[in-house]
């Protein structure tokens, strides 16, 4: 596994801002990057939509009753100008406008009177192929406990898996978790290490991509540093297991 590829910096960097666990720094970097770089904004909304359904997950959270009211303190509109700034603003804003919208009725007109003149295109759509379906899985405590420990989802257009460890950084700093992926044959293959708190995007190479399935197993073992010390499998206890389905 370790001398497959694994996802551009630039892709790792789009998954993880749409399953939101950057920090505040690396959104801020995130965001002003997608305002520069369109074909960065397409790869974090491409993942949004393919990882949407990991949302019916969370349960809703009511927002504080003054969180509103901070907001709107916030917006540039109650800022302490006059009246008459406010005025000019907006007649500048709206000429602008109106300046735009007539040259692009404009070139619309240009294009048409162009386009009449040319003979008709048919064009014979083609079929799309559905897209595979996305699977996830939640991994459930084994000691016990509603909520998982970690999460994952796996596109098999991309033949990617992105995994999040939803235990708090610094639980158990003595060992590691290591995931790994249980197929129909029952023999556990390690797909590596996952970092407490934090998301990672692993490639499933070829035949790797065969065994992610819906009811293939996911499960973590915890490890001592450097990994599991049997190479059949797992050496200390399963933290955490579950299984990939459709959603």
């Amino acid at each position: 596994m370790s001398e497959e590829p694994e996802l551009t910096e630039a892709e790792a960097l789009a998954a993880e801002h749409a399953l939101g666990v950057l920090s505040a720094a690396e959104r801020a970097e995130a965001e002003a990057r997608m305002a520069r770089d369109p074909v960065f904004a397409a790869e974090v909304a491409a993942w949004r939509i393919r990882l949407a359904p990991l949302l019916d997950m969370v349960a809703a959270v009511a927002p504080p009753a003054a969180l509103w009211a901070r907001i709107e303190r916030r917006l540039p509109a109650n800022d302490n100008d006059t009246d008459r700034e406010r005025a000019v603003r907006r007649l500048r804003f709206w000429r602008g406008t109106a300046m735009g919208a007539m040259g692009l009725a404009a070139a619309s007109l240009a294009a048409v009177v162009v386009l009449m003149g040319r003979p008709p295109v048919v064009v014979q759509p083609r079929p799309a192929a559905p897209p595979a379906p996305l699977l996830n899985a939640s991994l459930m405590p084994q000691a016990g406990g509603p909520q998982p420990l970690f999460v994952a989802a796996y596109d098999p257009d991309r033949q990617a898996l992105i995994v999040t460890s939803l235990v708090p950084p610094g639980t158990d700093p003595l060992h590691v978790h290591q995931l790994w992926l249980i197929p129909q044959d029952g023999k556990p293959r390690s797909l590596g290490m996952v970092e407490p708190g934090k998301s990672r995007a692993m490639p499933m190479p070829k035949p790797m991509t065969d065994m992610v399935e819906e009811g293939a197993e996911l499960a973590v073992s915890v490890e001592p540093p450097g990994g599991s010390t049997d190479p059949q499998g797992p050496s200390g206890p399963i933290a955490a297991k579950g299984k990939l389905g459709r959603i």
